[in-house]
């Protein structure tokens, strides 16, 4: 069931997928990442998806899996410190993504060298504690920082096809989530994501 809705995400052109079963072993994760990356390789051999596997949080299942990359949480190791172990192991060109949830913590993971960062709660979520930031708090994590090609920042939390557009305007590269990505069609989904972002980069 899990690999199946894999397949139709890669298929649907996702960009990224990040792996996070919590509650499997090492071997599991280790076993289920190298079964999801036989799916996305396929079908990017065949020219249907350009989609990236990430393993949450572990970056040593990420390379005993041969993912593209680690997400990392916001206390996690930091990317560079991960950056360092992927590159121990002959990894190069892994992506690395931070789970942020203040400007500091957005700012801390480009000083850090992390391909992007996902930053939220931007809205109120079912049965999450968490205080939304609201749009303004995505757009000061957004902001021109130091860095002369900022790091892209994504959107995460009670995003929905509706509010991406205020996300995006905000200044997100992109949108990051789960029910948005379950419910309804997922290729359209995509589609319309994609056509709001280039809509606003005319």
């Amino acid at each position: 069931m899990l690999l199946d809705r894999i397949s139709a995400a890669a298929n649907a052109g996702i960009d990224a997928i990040q792996l996070r079963e919590k509650d499997l072993s090492a071997r599991e994760l280790v076993e289920l990442g190298t079964r999801t990356m036989e799916i996305v390789r396929r079908l990017r051999t065949s020219g249907a998806t350009a989609t990236r596997l990430l393993i949450n949080s572990r970056v040593d299942a990420a390379i005993a899996c041969a993912a593209d990359g680690v997400h990392l949480r916001s206390d996690d190791l930091a990317a560079a410190d991960a950056r360092v172990i992927l590159a121990q192991a002959g990894v190069s060109t892994a992506i690395i993504g931070v789970s942020c949830h203040t400007v500091q913590e957005v700012s801390l993971a480009e000083g850090h060298g992390a391909d992007f960062a996902v930053y939220g709660p931007v809205f109120e979520k079912e049965n999450d504690d968490a205080v939304p930031t609201g749009v303004a708090g995505l757009k000061e994590a957004c902001r021109r920082r130091a860095a002369q090609i900022p790091m892209p920042v994504l959107a995460l939390g009670g995003v929905t096809l509706s509010s991406a557009t205020d996300c995006l305007k905000a200044g997100a590269y992109g949108i990051a989530g789960i029910r948005l990505f379950q419910n309804g069609n997922l290729t359209e989904t995509v589609l319309r994501l994609r056509k709001q972002g280039k809509e606003l980069h005319r």
